[in-house]
């Protein structure tokens, strides 16, 4: 792809990123996506998409943290979370905390536990 000053894009060019964002740098969701949110999409990629939406949308037709990715598509993730936010206000993805780790009980009552089967 050519750009007005001439030559090639490299792949990580700002002036890439900078046109895949259309020059935005943060979303407008209402969702918190941090790298360890999961994305799953809603339906396939439609014709005519932005190449990179259609991409996020193919990849997250199983669950994917946003980490995942922009491992993926090479991107960095302040571009994927402005991409994300586009597909999230037009419905195409859904974004869900990960299930949180167990909260595991005190130290000491499992301590006292065991004390206690062994005394048995």
């Amino acid at each position: 792809m050519s750009h007005p000053g001439g030559g090639d894009w490299e792949e990580a060019s700002p002036e890439r990123l900078y046109v895949i964002t259309g020059g935005r740098s943060s979303t407008s969701a209402l969702v918190e996506l941090d790298l360890v949110t999961l994305i799953v999409a809603r339906s396939r990629p439609k014709p005519g998409m932005q190449p990179e939406h259609a991409a996020i949308i193919e990849l997250c037709q199983s669950p994917l943290s946003v980490a995942e990715v922009s491992a993926y598509t090479g991107l960095p993730v302040s571009v994927v979370t402005v991409l994300l936010g586009d597909l999230l206000a037009d419905n195409r993805v859904v974004a869900r905390a990960p299930v949180p780790p167990a909260i595991l009980p005190d130290r000491a009552l499992i301590e006292a536990v065991i004390d206690g089967l062994q005394k048995l």
